[in-house]
């Protein structure tokens, strides 16, 4: 059975990746990352984030959005669920059952997802609720968020 990943398009941050991967670790979920990174993935910054993690971590890496969109179809035909998060639609993370394993995509801290991408996937979009006034969350907070309410509409599969 596939399980959940989370992908982050063009991160730039060590810190919020090195969460990231730390959290994929403890739900049991995969981690893809989307060339360019802002950061070597064997920077000191990156290790000290994702703590004493880093060799438990499944990850794919892609060198392009459109390497990934490419793998992205080949991901829905095997039954991953695709949900985009961003902070520009009006469907909400909790509008949506997630019945299967699912792919939850992540744009750049400072750039979000290009606009071409989103256009292209606009049924896949959905948000995070938060006041109308911010623009957003902390990357690996967004993340933390939307992967446990997976977990949680799936039953918290293989973890206690």
């Amino acid at each position: 059975m596939n399980k959940n990943m989370i992908v982050l398009v063009q991160p730039e941050i060590p810190y919020n990746t090195g969460n990231v991967a730390r959290t994929c670790v403890v739900s049991d979920s995969r981690l893809g990352l989307v060339r360019p990174l802002g950061f070597q993935l064997t920077s000191k910054l990156i290790k000290k984030a994702g703590m004493d993690y880093w060799p438990q971590v499944d990850l794919t890496t892609w060198d392009s959005l459109e390497d990934f969109e490419k793998a992205m179809v080949r991901m829905e035909e095997e039954g991953y669920q695709i949900l985009i998060i961003e902070s520009t639609t009006d469907r909400t993370l909790g509008q949506v059952a997630v019945d299967r394993p699912v792919l939850l995509i992540f744009g750049s801290e400072s750039h979000g997802l290009p606009q071409d991408f989103l256009d292209r996937h606009a049924d896949k979009v959905v948000r995070i609720p938060m006041r109308k006034t911010e623009r957003s969350l902390n990357l690996s907070n967004a993340v933390a968020i939307a992967l446990y309410e997976a977990l949680r509409q799936q039953g918290y599969p293989g973890l206690h």
